[in-house]
């Protein structure tokens, strides 16, 4: 039988995770419409460009699979995340958004 204090911490990590995900698809959205935004005005490269552009250089380097990406508004930068299968490390790769550069590859 679970005691009162742990079932409370339980209910409500699980209230406050509830609450969190519609704050997180929010700004997730958010995102989405800035880095839109920025597209329409001829301030950055679209996301299918800069995939174009940089999924094949970094797939090139072996066993290595494209996720997703991520806009970061201040930097005016993708995120692309990607699985490097053999190692099974995540490789994180900043992109200028405006040139399509690779900025950074992190593990």
């Amino acid at each position: 039988m679970m005691s009162k204090p742990f079932f409370s911490v339980v209910a409500g990590a699980a209230l406050a995770l509830g609450l969190a995900a519609p704050a997180l698809a929010e700004q997730s959205r958010g995102d989405q419409a800035s880095a839109r935004k920025e597209m329409r005005a001829g301030n950055v490269k679209t996301l299918r460009e800069i995939e174009r552009i940089v999924v094949p250089q970094i797939e090139r380097r072996g066993n290595v699979e494209y996720l997703t990406p991520e806009w970061d508004e201040v930097a005016r930068a993708y995120r692309l995340k990607f699985i490097d299968n053999a190692q099974g490390q995540v490789i994180w790769v900043d992109v200028d958004a405006r040139t399509a550069r690779i900025l950074r590859v992190s593990k």
